[in-house]
């Protein structure tokens, strides 16, 4: 009961200093891992499950609107679940990845409750209520708190064994669901992003990004390192024409001076 209890709080608390904070990835296994193991007496399986349970989620990054895998819930019970049992990293790398993704689609329905207080949040932004906008946001930080602090506390409560047959035995047509919810908020999340970006302009460079993933079948890694390169290569010409332009105008003002001098 008591590990169970500090399990929960410290995943409560861990994900709300990440969202106070200002995003200080309190909530990566290399922190989370070690804090639940000191927690339980065995700093040392946490660092080493943390570390290990890092490159496992190292991708796993929200960015908008898209939601990955959990990795707070993956690395704070897979590492509980590893010293509990005593079986280690092991037990840990068998557990987190099935636990982060059930935790994902828990996050998606709180996310689903908390989208239906937007128009409050409107009305409030209206209005200029400052006070109550910052009510209304802690107030569905502390929502997600506790869906981290129960799932953390249940889950602890009835043992690793319980936490298997409970994601294995849920209904097929539930999982296909929330899968498709998971599938849509990415895109839903990097259309927002793009949003503000999206003008005339900046369209030629959707439509280059889109024929080499779909027609030249290059990997993500590719089209990243050409769209550094070919960002450095714009700014550097805009950069260089800048400063042609300044380099002329500064001419141009010296003539001036000369020719009123004379």
């Amino acid at each position: 009961m008591q590990a169970a209890i500090l399990v929960g709080l410290a995943m409560a608390v861990l994900w709300f200093l990440e969202k106070l904070g200002g995003t200080p990835m309190v909530i990566r296994p290399i922190v989370v891992s070690p804090v639940i193991g000191a927690l339980l007496g065995d700093l040392q399986t946490g660092v080493m499950v943390g570390a290990t349970l890092e490159l496992v989620f190292m991708g796993a990054i929200q960015i908008g609107a898209a939601v990955p895998p959990d990795v707070l819930v993956g690395a704070g019970l897979g590492t509980a679940f590893a010293i509990q049992s005593g079986q280690g990293a092991d037990i840990a790398l068998a557990l987190a990845l099935p636990i982060a993704i059930l935790a994902q689609s828990l996050k998606v329905i709180v996310f689903i409750i908390r989208s239906w207080f937007m128009d409050l949040a409107m009305k409030l932004a209206e209005a200029g209520d400052i006070k109550k906008l910052h009510a209304l946001n802690i107030g569905g930080l502390l929502l997600q708190c506790f869906m981290y602090f129960v799932v953390g506390f249940v889950a602890l409560l009835f043992g690793s064994p319980a936490v298997e047959a409970f994601v294995n035995n849920i209904p097929q047509v539930i999982l296909n669901g929330l899968s498709v919810a998971g599938g849509l908020l990415p895109a839903v999340g990097f259309a927002l992003l793009l949003l503000p970006m999206m003008e005339k302009r900046n369209a030629i460079y959707f439509v280059f990004g889109f024929i080499l993933i779909s027609y030249l079948n290059l990997p993500i890694m590719a089209v990243t390192i050409m769209g550094v390169v070919l960002a450095f290569v714009i700014c550097y010409e805009k950069g260089a024409s800048g400063n042609g332009t300044a380099a002329a105008a500064a001419v141009s003002s010296e003539e001036e001076e000369d020719l009123f001098d004379e």
